[in-house]
């Protein structure tokens, strides 16, 4: 019967082993690569890492090499479909060309979120991340 219990910790990491991986950090970076090791706490180890950056419908990547993850910033963690993987509409193009508009979009987001913040910390009360009260 304990078989047929899903695995809910990182012992469900076992089949991702020698697979291509993308792991979506907490800071937002979205990462490729192969999954070669990982621990009790997440820990991830990833092979020929690539760190992609998007804006509307183009992408650039910046080879990374070996890329230790700490396991609490892993957002999300998938398995990439090798035979659906170059069908993807998107264009590549050079990182230095793409760059300036990724960290655009991220100054434009975290001002979106600066001014949400404010208006939870004022009108319901919820404190601000990284605030007195937000410790745990």
């Amino acid at each position: 019967m304990d078989s047929l219990i899903p695995f809910t910790t990182s012992g469900s990491l076992v089949d991702c082993v020698d697979r291509k991986m993308l792991v979506v950090l907490r800071d937002g970076r979205k990462l490729q690569g192969v999954l070669r090791s990982y621990d009790q706490f997440a820990n991830l180890v990833l092979e020929d890492t690539v760190e992609r950056i998007y804006h509307q419908d183009v992408f650039a990547e910046m080879w990374r090499g070996l890329f230790l993850i700490r396991g609490e910033n892993v957002v999300l963690l998938g398995e990439i479909d090798l035979d659906q993987e170059d069908e993807v509409p998107l264009r590549q193009v050079e990182w230095s060309a793409l760059e300036p508009y990724h960290k655009q979009d991220i100054a434009v987001k975290k001002h979106r979120e600066e001014i949400k913040a404010d208006v939870l910390f004022e009108e319901k009360g919820f404190c601000k991340e990284g605030g007195e009260g937000d410790g745990y």
